[in-house]
This record gives structure tokens, sequence and C-alpha cells, in this order.
């Protein structure tokens, strides 16, 4: 480790391993975790990140590498580069590396936005066949730029301000969210409680299917869009998304004549997706989609509005997606199940009621999206003035 370091007045630049001590992470015994809240709690890895702080899950009796309450705590396995913060000492699995800061040379609010700042570096550093990970070393050597400390606490305070408001027009679109729940419930009835309106199996008043299979040679680095069901997910939250996947022109025009292809308004979904996570397709640009990990539901626009039918598989899903699902190591929906699953049918009047009340809502949706887009562009540009070369 190197001495401190000395300022001049504007910015030094540094190795994260010469102001930090870097713990990387170890899974413990599988005898020793537990579901039940005895031990310490256990971070496997970027599934068990929230937005500032990893959610309990699993805790452990015996753990190998522990992090401590106020460290950083960064996923160092495919995604790469996801950042929370410990609020209690806990186990941390080899999913996970623990970031301490040496001494007051560094605040660690400044460090976590420059960390964040850096996501795509941390993930072109990513090695491995299989999962990309970040080894030691090369989370070491990782670049930051340091300031006097008074510098770095006003960076952070610029930049704590743009994310709390990014934060406080995210809940305001939750809010629009529940908003739409509620007014579904009025309409149609709790769905826990059974339906107040006619019913039917979603394969009588929809085609349901998938795609077909696209092996990994055939994936390019352009060309025609192909979403995995994490694509699918970010476009049913309206967030943009970049695919990094891509399939030939002449590949797309052959399965597309075999299977079709999506039109505007028909519904694509992970088939893991506990959250409700439906993309209704909006846009007519060609794409394709990863086989049995996104299914496809093509709803009879003459007895079903897709609109009413997103929600209202979506509220299903949130409320028993593991009792519909199936699956010995996780729940998954099948498409026979899909078939099987019995949906509300409102006269198509009512629904299309239903549909307007949520295009009023989106337009409100749409104005917090773009605001929130505005917001993350300052915080970028500032980031990259503060952070880059």
């Amino acid at each position: 480790m190197t001495d401190k370091p000395q300022f001049d007045g504007k910015k030094v630049k540094v190795k994260l391993a010469d102001v930090c001590t870097l713990t990387m992470g170890q899974s413990p015994s599988s005898n020793s975790y537990n579901e039940i809240g005895n031990g310490i709690p256990f971070f496997q890895g970027n599934a068990d990140f929230g937005e500032e702080a990893p959610v309990p899950r699993v805790w452990c009796t015996d753990p190998k590498k522990t992090a401590e309450g106020g460290d950083l705590l960064i996923s160092v396995r495919a995604p790469i580069g996801a950042v929370n913060m410990a609020v209690e000492r806990c186990c941390i699995g080899r999913g996970v590396a623990a970031i301490h800061p040496n001494d007051d040379s560094i605040s660690v609010d400044f460090l976590k936005h420059q960390l964040l700042s850096k996501r795509r570096e941390l993930e072109t550093m990513g090695t491995g066949s299989t999962f990309k990970a970040v080894g030691k070393k090369s989370l070491g050597n990782l670049t930051l730029v340091l300031y006097p400390e008074d510098t770095q606490h006003e960076i952070e305070r610029c930049l704590n301000q743009i994310k709390k408001q990014i934060k406080a027009i995210s809940s305001q679109s939750s809010k629009l969210d529940s908003l739409v729940k509620s007014r579904f419930i009025e309409m149609f009835g709790d769905l826990k409680q059974g339906y107040s309106c006619s019913s039917c199996r979603l394969g009588s008043i929809s085609r349901i299917g998938s795609s077909r299979r696209v092996f990994r040679n055939e994936l390019l680095s352009e060309g025609i869009p192909f979403y995995r069901g994490t694509e699918i997910a970010a476009l049913s939250m309206g967030s943009e998304t970049s695919p990094s996947l891509f399939i030939s022109k002449e590949r797309y025009d052959e399965l597309v004549a075999i299977t079709g292809k999506p039109e505007v308004g028909d519904l694509l979904l992970p088939s893991i997706c506990p959250d409700g996570q439906i993309w209704r397709v909006d846009t007519g640009k060609p794409f394709y989609f990863k086989d049995g990990r996104v299914l496809w539901i093509h709803p009879n626009r003459e007895i079903v509005d897709s609109i009413f039918l997103r929600h209202a598989l979506s509220i299903l899903f949130q409320m028993s997606f593991s009792d519909i699902a199936s699956g010995t190591t996780f729940a998954e929906m099948k498409i026979f199940l899909l078939k099987e699953l019995e949906v509300p049918l409102p006269d198509i009047t009512v629904q299309k009621k239903f549909a307007a009340f949520v295009a009023q809502v989106d337009k409100s949706r749409f104005v917090a999206q773009q605001q929130i887009e505005k917001l993350q562009m300052l915080y970028d540009s500032l980031a990259q003035e503060y952070f880059g070369d």
C-alpha cells in the first residue's frame, strides 16, 4: 500500500487498492446458512442487492469472508459493477467484494459515486467463458480520481442531490402503478378474491408460443437485436435497453418465415417473471428473442384488449407466480401452463375503458420518465467531469 495521497489542491490518481482494503467473498459451507435468521446476513451476489443496501434472504452461522457495516459491496460476477452499502456485519459470497477505505483520504459516498461511474470499465475487466468475473488484482488496479476532502464532500453533495431527485420522481411513478392497479381492482375485482366478471382460459383467447432456437455461433455484434429475458424485463419497465446480441438479417428472415414475428400490442414475458414483467410490444422495428426464456402471447384483438390483458397477467403473477409456474430449482412459466391459466374476460367495451385510463396515466409516467432521463444524463455528465480522465 502506498502512502496517503498528497494533494496539490486539485486531483490525483490512485489505484483502488492503494486507498482501500478489498475483501473478496467466499461461499460458506451449505450447511451453515438458513432462511430463518440464524447468524448474520449472507449476500451471494447481485441478486441480493437492493436500490441502496442489500436485502437479507439468507443467513449464515459460519461465514468465511465478511464485510462490516458501512463497507461498500460490489458485484464482481455477472452482472458486474452494481454497488450497495452494507448496513451491518454480513457474510459475503464469491459474487461480492467488500471495499473499506483505509483512512479519511476518501469519503465512502464519494467512492460509491465513482465506482458507479466506472461500471462499464469494470465490466470490460471481467474474464471467464461462462460467467464473467472480476478478480482482486483487476479490481484493485481500478484507477480512481481523488480530490481534497472538502472537494470530495462538495462533489458527493451535488451527486447525492441528483440521485435524491431521481428517487423522488421514481417514487411518484411507482404511485402511478399503484393507481392503475387500484383502478383495475375497482373495475374487475380483487383477483385474490375471485373475478367479478366472466373468465376463460388464456389459450382460448390468445395464440401462445415462443421462438425458434438461435445457437451461440449465430449471435453477432451487430444486426437484428436479439432479446433475452433481461432485456424483455427492462423493456416491460419502460427502460431504454441497448441490446448486446444480434443475429443476421438473413437468419432473422428465415426464423420469422417459420414463426412469424410479434406485432405491436403482442405481449412478451420472461419465463421467470415473478414481478409481472410483461412487455407490450410498442415497436414495429425487427427483433428476435430467445427460445424458452421468453414467451409470446398474441391476443385475439376482437375479444381481448392487450393493455387490459397485460395488467391482468401482471397482477396474477405478482400475487401467485410460484403457484402458477413450475420447476424444482426455480419457478418458471411454461407455454402449457399459460394456455391453461384462468384469466378475467369482461366485455371488450369495459376493457377498452380501462385501457383509456391506462393511456392517461402513461402520459404522466412518460413525463416522469423524461425527467428521470434528463437528471440521469446530468448525473452521468458530472460524474464524467469529476471522475473521467
